[in-house]
């Protein structure tokens, strides 16, 4: 089932918002999702372990219909403030999804598979919803604020105790071992953990830089392909007899 967010959890997040810094880096995120993402107005979304929908807004202003699915009732209760009734909210897990195949355009995890109890099963759910494209949105391992997180964790309690962080070639490994040889590609930003601002932002839209792979944030863009096995059925016929002679 994985580590679901409680009263407190939900009430702590919504705090950490209220740090500019914070609300800065969130929005680096969400631009980072939808340049890589590419939607289409008109198309769906779904935003899997969607938390207080902060991430679906954008899509709500580019004019898709969006979907949030989420674990957590009090994380629930905080999107449905954020985004009124203008998205279609569920809860659920990652891992097993109440949806058809092919029931989205697109889909996002955006630090989902961080508190899922299995990441490989909650990407094969996604890929079975998702027709176009997935975003899978990481905190980096490698990157020194996951490092910071991790050190703070041991001595304070903190909701990233309960965290699994992931590096772009983990994240790489887990994709292939779901779905093959697919294609796939990644960006990093919040390389500059200690300063925010225009200057900054100007810094983080760098493209060199976002394909530096220790960025605190990994976006990953997967397209899934659709696969087949195939196998050699024997060819049954019946090979009519000739009972007349030959002519000549």
């Amino acid at each position: 089932m994985g580590y679901v967010f409680d009263f407190h959890d939900a009430e702590a997040y919504e705090q950490w918002l209220e740090n500019p810094q914070n609300r800065f880096f969130l929005e680096l995120e969400k631009h980072l999702m939808v340049d890589m993402l590419k939607p289409v107005h008109g198309d769906s979304i779904i935003d899997i372990g969607c938390g207080t929908g902060l991430c679906l807004l954008p899509f709500l202003e580019m004019g898709l219909n969006v979907t949030g699915i989420d674990p957590s009732p009090y994380m629930l209760d905080i999107a449905a403030k954020n985004l009124g009734n203008h998205a279609d909210l569920h809860r659920g897990f990652a891992e097993d999804l109440p949806f058809d195949d092919n029931s989205f355009n697109y889909s996002c995890l955006v630090t989902s598979l961080e508190f899922v109890e299995n990441p490989e099963k909650a990407i094969e759910e996604a890929c079975r919803i998702t027709k176009d494209r997935i975003f899978i949105g990481a905190l980096n391992r490698y990157a020194i604020k996951g490092l910071q997180r991790r050190v703070k964790g041991m001595f304070i309690k903190t909701v990233y105790n309960r965290a699994n962080f992931f590096s772009i070639w983990e994240l790489k490994q887990i994709i292939k071992n779901v779905l093959g040889d697919v294609p796939i590609s990644w960006k990093t930003i919040y390389q500059l953990p200690v300063i925010h601002g225009n200057i900054a932002s100007k810094i983080e839209h760098i493209n060199l830089l976002q394909k530096f792979p220790f960025g605190a944030f990994a976006g990953m863009v997967v397209t899934p392909v659709p696969r087949y096995k195939t196998r050699v059925l024997p060819l049954k016929c019946r090979i009519k007899q000739e009972t007349k002679p030959a002519a000549g």
